[in-house]
């Protein structure tokens, strides 16, 4: 089942509904509009569409005419206002067409989309994690709470620290995923951490919607 266009509005202020590890099973994220068990359903038009972009030294000339650092991918990530302290290790498109996510027995772990930007890159980084697990709330379980001027730091294989602002939080019904806002190359270094939220429905698509925090870049910290 693949996203249909984004016509829903956010809903930033909407209630997430049944605590979300009081579930008897463990729910993960997919950016697809659609959250299953274990797994992701379908195939996104967003991602892999921009992802198949040309790549060499012309698009890399492009990226730095737009602003941003060189590509150097994330290893750790830390959101002080929620107390999230973490590892981060790339993932990738799953054999169903998803976007990957870090398995569960390392759901304290996040992933960074691996094919798009890197943080401090132009355009729009993407980093997921699971809102619960099995034995409770794991590292994206508190996102919702956070508020815009709150910080989140990644720091890269090079040793720069990226420094970024949350502009807003917002729920998204996971038919609605607005994907020009979330996904591309495009524009200034942007950073997007998602995960579940909202009703909890159960079935195939467990959580009613996506939690989203829109980031921008603000700082960067040399080594």
């Amino acid at each position: 089942m693949a996203p249909q266009p984004a016509s829903a509005a956010a809903r930033p202020d909407r209630a997430p509904g049944r605590g979300p590890w009081s579930v008897p099973l463990a729910v993960v994220l997919v950016l697809l509009g659609v959250f299953v068990t274990g797994a992701g359903l379908g195939r996104t038009v967003g991602p892999f569409d921009w992802a198949a972009a040309p790549q060499g030294p012309a698009a890399e000339a492009g990226k730095k005419e737009r602003g941003g650092l060189a590509a150097s991918r994330p290893v750790s990530l830390a959101v002080p206002a929620i107390k999230v302290s973490a590892p981060v290790a790339p993932v990738g498109r799953a054999r169903d067409g998803s976007i990957g996510v870090p398995p569960l027995d390392r759901h304290n772990e996040t992933g960074w989309y691996d094919r798009g930007p890197t943080p401090g890159e132009a355009g729009r980084a993407i980093i997921v994690g699971h809102v619960d697990s099995k034995s409770g709330p794991s590292v994206f379980y508190d996102l919702r709470k956070l508020k815009p001027g709150d910080r989140i730091e990644v720091t890269r294989d090079d040793r720069r620290v990226v420094v970024f602002t949350v502009d807003s939080v917002e729920y998204f019904d996971k038919s609605s995923l607005p994907a020009d806002r979330v996904y591309g190359d495009d524009g200034p270094p942007g950073l997007r951490l998602i995960t579940c939220g909202g009703q909890w429905i159960g079935g195939r698509t467990g959580y009613a919607d996506n939690v989203i925090a829109f980031a921008s870049l603000t700082e960067t910290r040399e080594p």
